[in-house]
């Protein structure tokens, strides 16, 4: 295979699955690792791709992330008032996940400043707990998408194999109440399926807008321990097909 075959096949894959390691690259090709990682350097600086630890991900990915400035300025009401109710959860001493979604920021703005352990991939939110002396911040690290600024990849999941939390906050871009929660960004669904992993519980926090909807990635089917906040505009089908799933369904406003 000429070089310039190997690349458009790789760029071709990248933009298919949205991430792909340098080792199933080398595999697939028949190339050194090495190899694969010349390429990679070479298609990023022409805008193909953008590497990431050990692999590469697709441009198209990063450009589904929506920044968070427009997601700042979307159903706002219906945001802060899930945010609001989903703080209610939580317990002085608990450890807890707060995910990157401008509801879960909402949340880190309004909670108390009470002994807290919380763990997050979002800059923002880790911003804006280091205003509460009491709430212990642990960053996910790994790889910053700008738009959403916050950090996915390899990295990031890895540092969650080390923690067990009382309950996983998060939010996405789909809930399907037959074929469950989804997001537009592969790296963020792998991660979120991560979050929920390793809690005691999850709190789904979606407003009425993201129901019947699917993403592009899957991250998990609906559970009946799974708790899910949203707001007055969700539709009565969607509902009653979501209270089949699960009987911790809180309606707010």
């Amino acid at each position: 295979m000429l070089v310039a075959e190997r690349h458009q096949k790789i760029v071709e894959l990248v933009n298919l699955r949205s991430s792909v390691r340098v080792t199933e690259l080398s595999e697939l090709f028949s190339v050194t690792e090495e190899t694969i990682r010349r390429d990679l350097e070479k298609l990023e600086k022409e805008n193909k791709l953008k590497r990431s630890h050990g692999g590469a991900v697709s441009v198209q990915t990063e450009e589904a992330e929506v920044h968070f400035r427009e997601r700042e300025i979307t159903n706002v009401l219906e945001k802060k008032m899930i945010a609001y109710e989903a703080v209610k959860l939580v317990e002085s001493g608990e450890r807890i996940i707060l995910d990157a979604s401008t509801t879960a920021w909402y949340m880190a703005k309004t909670l108390e400043n009470i002994p807290l352990t919380v763990i997050t991939n979002s800059v923002r939110v880790a911003m804006e707990l280091s205003k509460k002396d009491k709430i212990t911040v642990i960053s996910t690290g790994g790889m910053l998408l700008p738009q959403s600024m916050s950090f996915v990849g390899p990295l990031a999941e890895r540092s969650l194999e080390m923690y067990h939390v009382n309950k996983t906050f998060l939010s996405c871009k789909g809930v399907d109440p037959a074929k469950g929660l989804s997001d537009s960004n592969e790296w963020q669904a792998l991660l979120k399926k991560r979050m929920i992993d390793i809690a005691d519980q999850t709190v789904i926090m979606a407003d009425s807008s993201k129901f019947g909807k699917r993403a592009f990635s899957q991250i998990d089917q609906l559970h009946d321990g799974h708790v899910v906040i949203t707001d007055s505009g969700i539709d009565e089908e969607s509902l009653a097909a979501l209270k089949e799933k699960t009987e911790a369904v809180t309606i707010v406003g």
